[in-house]
């Protein structure tokens, strides 16, 4: 008995120690899991927000601000006033510009390229950025030609050659593993090649270098002062939009050559400074030297210059070598020089060299020349001679508001009325923004 009792009592002491045991382990274990769950927890925040340009992307909703009513017309009217006084500090006076335009956009492909500042990456952005100001640029521009070129691994690399075709353009920087970003940029390698890629280009035409820059190195072989000399020289205008901090480089490249110098500070930032780049530039003054005592007469600007409109060929007519892609197609243009068969206008031709352009595309160019004068916001029923005489727009025949608007932005006008200055008729606020933004030409007077 005792025997037996002594074995029970160390049989249910054992018990009690590996239920013990077992209880403070899992006591211990549910401890440890609920400090992970604290720490979590409390590193949760900082991980969401570890950077301020995420807290700006994650909650970019709140920029726009509902009224007491719940609608967004507040919204849209403070955009449609930034957009009018950013037209109203425009010059007004017309001013010579250059409509023919040849233009080489150098895009950093180095390794910086892939920093996160930009959401999802810089390389990224970039890429979307250049689609659609080539687009835009190619719309406001049809006489222009554009050629791209990529800085990576030290050399400057040519993507896609001169043209006038967008197509051709967006189609060369829409494979994104053509366009791995790898290594340092060169800036001299890349601006001699796009340099040399427009030594043949005529005076009368406007040469520009277009470079985006996310890097803060450059790994140039020689002294890119000499290269600045060149550009210079050449009347090449460089202009930069930088998605890192200024350099001096930069600075002087852009200053000295007359083009254009912003750092971008986010990625609203940086397509303004882009679309910035897409009204063709005032022409610069050009040196005339009329015959003296002593030299010949050279005249280096250039008052008229010789065009081509070429004749446009039938989809229905008999396959030809085109000059040049050397391919055989029915529909293209014929140069009316040289009666040699080309793909797409505007270009040059390859045989006789005459600039060949279409009618259409000479006509939309000319906006930039004159533009239309800015409407004025008509501020009160007072400057209304007789509101039953217009009840409604010009151009849409909305009828016009009866009540005076409160809270109206600056540069807006209260009754929703826009006067043109030369024919005196009013406008609603979407078609003054039509007007001047997409058909450049007033519906009143038609100038």
């Amino acid at each position: 008995m005792n025997v037996d009792s002594d074995s029970d009592i160390s049989i249910s002491d054992y018990e009690e120690t590996e239920a013990g045991l077992s209880r403070s382990k899992a006591k211990g274990k549910g401890k440890a899991t609920e400090k992970r769950k604290k720490d979590k927890a409390k590193r949760k925040p900082k991980d969401v927000q570890a950077y301020t340009w995420e807290a700006n992307f994650t909650r970019s909703w709140e920029t726009v601000q509902e009224d007491e009513g719940g609608s967004l017309q507040g919204a849209v009217n403070d955009w449609v006033a930034r957009g009018r006084r950013k037209r109203l500090l425009e010059p007004q006076n017309a001013i010579r510009r250059t409509i023919i335009r040849h233009a080489v956009l150098l895009i950093d492909l180095s390794s910086s390229m892939m920093d996160r500042d930009m959401r999802p990456t810089r390389f990224a952005v970039t890429l979307q950025y250049a689609r659609e100001f080539v687009l835009e640029w190619f719309d406001q521009n049809p006489l222009g030609q554009m050629a791209v070129v990529g800085m990576r691994a030290g050399v400057g690399e040519r993507v896609c050659d001169m043209s006038g075709n967008p197509q051709d353009v967006l189609k060369s920087i829409s494979d994104r593993h053509r366009l791995e970003p790898t290594g340092d940029p060169s800036l001299q390698n890349s601006i001699e090649m796009a340099r040399n890629s427009m030594n043949h280009l005529p005076t009368h035409s406007s040469r520009e270098i277009l470079i985006i820059f996310g890097s803060l190195t450059t790994c140039d072989p020689g002294n890119i002062h000499d290269t600045l000399d060149e550009c210079v020289k050449n009347r090449i205008r460089i202009s930069i939009v930088a998605l890192a901090a200024e350099m001096k480089i930069c600075r002087d490249l852009c200053d000295k050559t007359g083009g254009q110098f912003g750092v971008a500070m986010n990625e609203g930032h940086f397509k303004d400074l882009l679309f910035e780049l897409v009204p063709p530039p005032a022409q610069r003054a050009m040196p005339r030297t009329s015959a003296g005592a002593g030299g010949a007469s050279t005249n280096l600007a250039s008052d008229l210059m010789m065009m081509g409109f070429p004749m446009r060929l039938p989809d229905t007519s008999p396959p030809s070598l085109c000059v040049c892609h050397s391919e055989l197609r029915s529909k293209g243009f014929l140069c009316p020089r040289c009666l040699a068969k080309i793909c797409d206008v505007p270009t040059d031709c390859d045989i006789c060299g005459l600039m060949i352009v279409s009618s259409p595309h000479l006509a939309r160019s000319y906006h930039h020349l004159f533009p239309v004068k800015p409407y004025a916001a008509v501020s009160s029923f007072d400057d209304v001679a007789d509101p039953s005489s217009s009840p409604s727009c010009h151009a849409c025949s909305r009828l016009f508001p009866k009540t005076v608007s409160q809270n109206i932005a600056d540069g807006m006008s209260a009754i929703g009325r826009y006067r043109c200055p030369d024919c005196n008729t009013d406008f609603c606020s979407d078609c003054d923004v039509f007007v001047h933004d997409v058909i450049h030409c007033c519906p009143g007077c038609g100038k």
